[in-house]
């Protein structure tokens, strides 16, 4: 039996792009059926031909969300798709073309786990992340700054004697080399001290993080 779909009248508002501009909106919500926890809405702001450049559908599960909190909500939409994208290119999500949807699910979980875990060292993501340690901040290429992409570059630079290790380990079999073969580990171990995130699993209940 086909669902029953009933349009409400559609909502005009004005929504502050800037501090110099407002555009105005036309919202209208959409029920398929019954009216259930999930809404569905209509945006645009080309109430004549409702275009696709213009227009956009959205699905919330908020309770007793209204037109006026709807477009408030998703005005940053195209900001906060940007910004991810940007997350997404520095952590190499477009280098890798898959079309099997088992590889693109295990890929897309990997990049996202990879995003949150550089997310939780932001202070003002994670409050309760634990400041670096000045001795870490002596690398001569240690980004002091606060952005994402600085603390993921920082991040890089932790790893990056693991990661060195296993790139010559195969050739310190060949020709053994005591002392990068004690010295590495002993900087590997050094590297395992930075654990900004040592508390966080005491409170892990407080948050309700995903990286999917």
């Amino acid at each position: 039996m086909q669902k029953r779909v009933k349009y409400f009248l559609i909502r005009l508002h004005y929504l502050t792009v800037n501090s110099n501009h407002e555009r105005l909106h036309q919202d209208r919500e959409i029920i398929y059926g019954k009216r259930g926890l999930r809404q569905y809405w209509e945006i645009t702001t080309d109430k004549e031909t409702i275009s696709d450049d213009s227009t956009w559908l959205v699905m919330t599960k908020i309770p007793k969300i209204n037109y006026k909190k709807v477009g408030k909500i998703y005005q940053i939409r195209a900001w906060v798709e940007y910004g991810f994208k940007q997350s997404k290119s520095e952590l190499c999500w477009a280098d890798f073309r898959v079309t099997n949807y088992a590889q693109i699910e295990k890929w897309w979980q990997l990049v996202m786990s990879a995003y949150l875990m550089v997310s939780l060292h932001s202070d003002s993501f994670n409050p309760m992340v634990t400041p670096v340690s000045e001795k870490f901040q002596q690398h001569d290429w240690w980004n002091e700054r606060k952005g994402w992409k600085n603390i993921l570059n920082n991040l890089r630079l932790i790893i990056k004697p693991y990661l060195s290790f296993n790139i010559i380990s195969r050739w310190l079999k060949v020709f053994p080399i005591p002392q990068l073969s004690l010295g590495l580990p002993r900087l590997i171990n050094l590297m395992n001290e930075f654990d900004c995130l040592r508390y966080f699993v005491y409170f892990w209940d407080n948050f309700y993080y995903s990286s999917a």
